[in-house]
């Protein structure tokens, strides 16, 4: 299996991400960079002061991305008091457009460790923010209420575990700007108990017009959700698809050859798949010309040879 780590942004909201922690002389001008804000780990400096030390330095007026790395300084803590914190100061970043929520690499925590909440009041709290992304599992408390927001044009969720409630809440939402939507299902183990009936709003069409990119990743139903969207309408209105990072398997790949045409993407993503090579040919020769991303298959780890062979496929991130 392929391990595909989680790491620390490096660009966001395309700006790349800067520490003020990074600067020994002078910093740089306050919309030019995304700002990477964390608690200081084994040191007493809380997220509390880390935020109004930047505040009192940073003119926040014309911050334009913040990511948020590690929040805890001594010991692990949950997400929500951090979340209160940034509502509570939302007013003090009024060109703020983009926000990362729980940038934390595999040697900070897993991502089934991050004690997440509902993130809900963060929307509710910036009506302008255009790029929004979150990072962790349903497990620990990951939630979204239904919402109108206006202004969103990016949305994306990293799960090793999305819980179904919250892509239902997507799928409800009001959000007329949306162009690009990345959904990491994950793992029932870890939470992920979203179907595909829980994506079928969105796959109808109807509900976000605007949307131009759609990722429906690290699934153990990625068959299934390969078998959905060969007939679902929202297709014909995409630009880039993502069915990466799952167990998509020749029953998924058969499903999108039997599906509607695909060449008018420009991109079609299966990397970390369970494809064999006769079938990711067939797949690549139908949609051509989009570029198909798929890499070399991952390994089946079950024992083919065994009278009670059954596969065992994984997804690319669960804990």
């Amino acid at each position: 299996m392929t391990y595909i780590g989680i790491q620390h942004l490096d660009r966001f909201h395309g700006l790349p991400v800067h520490s003020p922690d990074q600067s020994s002389g002078t910093l740089p001008a306050a919309g030019s960079v995304a700002w990477r804000l964390e608690g200081d780990y084994g040191q007493d400096t809380d997220f509390a002061t880390v935020l109004q030390q930047f505040l009192d330095t940073v003119d926040s007026n014309q911050v334009r991305a913040l990511v948020i790395g590690p929040w805890w300084h001594d010991e692990y803590l949950p997400f929500a008091p951090v979340m209160e914190l940034i509502v509570a100061h939302a007013g003090r970043f009024p060109a703020l457009r983009g926000l990362f929520l729980a940038d934390v690499a595999d040697e900070e925590c897993h991502v089934s460790w991050l004690r997440m909440c509902d993130i809900t009041p963060v929307l509710e709290a910036l009506p302008l923010l255009e790029e929004f992304a979150v990072r962790g599992c349903g497990r620990e408390g990951l939630g979204l209420r239904r919402l109108r927001h206006t202004a969103l044009k990016s949305l994306r969720f990293e799960s090793g575990g999305l819980p179904g409630e919250l892509v239902r809440a997507v799928a409800a939402s009001e959000l007329p700007s949306l162009e690009r939507l990345d959904l990491w299902f994950g793992s029932s183990w870890y939470g992920g108990d979203a179907t595909v009936d829980d994506i079928r709003p969105v796959l109808s069409g109807g509900v976000f017009p605007r949307l131009r990119h759609l990722g429906l990743q690290n699934s153990e139903i990625q068959d299934e959700i390969a078998a959905a969207v060969g007939s679902a309408p929202v297709v014909a209105q995409l630009e880039t698809l993502a069915l990466s990072m799952g167990t998509l398997s020749d029953r998924g790949g058969e499903a999108l050859l039997t599906g509607q045409p695909l060449s008018h993407l420009s991109t079609l993503d299966l990397r970390h798949h369970y494809l064999t090579e006769p079938v990711l040919d067939r797949v690549r020769a139908a949609c051509a010309p989009a570029v198909v991303e798929a890499g070399e298959a991952e390994e089946d780890y079950g024992d083919p040879d065994d009278e009670d062979y059954e596969p065992e496929r994984y997804v690319a991130v669960s804990e």
